[in-house]
């Protein structure tokens, strides 16, 4: 799902919205948990999961086209953690062999 998706979703949903306003809404959202990532805070949606920053040490890489070893530096990168409602509704959606695992329809059980 791309983020055109989300908004064109969520305006079909919610009819009182236009495009222009959940196209805002959604834009304030990712801002504000960029910018809360960014300043080192840890986010959590309690049935979907958390968002934090991890440190990767700094290591001694290879460059794949001469093999020259390359100091890779220190880095912060963005980390998520699913929560237990969304880890068991995608381990429920499992797909069976042969089937197209892009297929948005619920297995019958």
């Amino acid at each position: 799902m791309t983020r055109s998706d989300l908004v064109a979703q969520l305006a079909e949903r919610f009819a009182q919205l236009t495009q222009r306003d959940t196209e805002f809404a959604v834009k304030t959202i990712l801002d504000a948990m960029s910018d809360a990532l960014s300043r080192g805070h840890r986010i959590e949606i309690r049935g979907f999961g958390s968002f934090s920053i991890n440190r990767r040490p700094p290591r001694v890489g290879r460059n794949p086209r001469s093999g020259e070893q390359v100091t890779v530096p220190e880095k912060l990168v963005p980390h998520f953690k699913p929560g237990k409602a969304l880890r068991e509704a995608v381990d429920h959606r499992l797909p069976v062999v042969g089937e197209d695992a892009t297929d948005p329809a619920p297995l019958e059980t």
